[in-house]
């Protein structure tokens, strides 16, 4: 039976932030974005919330669904949310978390050390996102000058 995880896929203009995950974790070393099992009776919008706030101190608001796979080894079913940053200063949970950054997608997609359904997300999955974005910013009327 497949355990639910979030992936979440925090937002701050258009860089995202990656962890790179504790050595004493499964998957340690690797760099990916904020994730975590989602609890009994918690829904996936509090599981992104929460597992923000626990391993990287940020206060977020998760937008959507935006995409689901399964893990290599077939344990987790992950349900990837854009979330977008609200507050709070990045501080890392050293038992998770080693390392943070803010990166683009084209850094993502170039970076070593990252998941194989993580790398299919940010070279197919996140630019149709941001294509997405750009497309209805572009519709968005200009403001009324008085």
């Amino acid at each position: 039976m497949l355990l639910d995880a979030i992936v979440a896929v925090i937002t701050n203009g258009d860089k995202v932030l990656l962890i790179q995950r504790a050595p004493t974790v499964r998957g340690g070393g690797y760099w990916a974005p904020v994730s975590g099992e989602v609890e009994p009776g918690e829904s996936q919008e509090a599981a992104v919330v929460r597992e923000a706030m626990e391993e990287v101190g940020l206060t977020v608001r998760p937008l959507r669904k935006v995409w689901e796979n399964i893990t290599s080894r077939g344990t987790f079913r992950l349900h990837w949310w854009l979330a977008e940053y609200i507050g709070g200063e990045l501080v890392i949970e050293k038992r998770e978390v080693s390392d943070a950054r803010w990166l683009t997608g084209d850094e993502i997609c170039k970076m070593d050390g990252t998941f194989e359904g993580d790398r299919e997300f940010f070279q197919k999955v996140l630019p149709l996102l941001e294509r997405e974005k750009a497309a209805t910013a572009e519709l968005e009327p200009e403001a009324h000058r008085v």
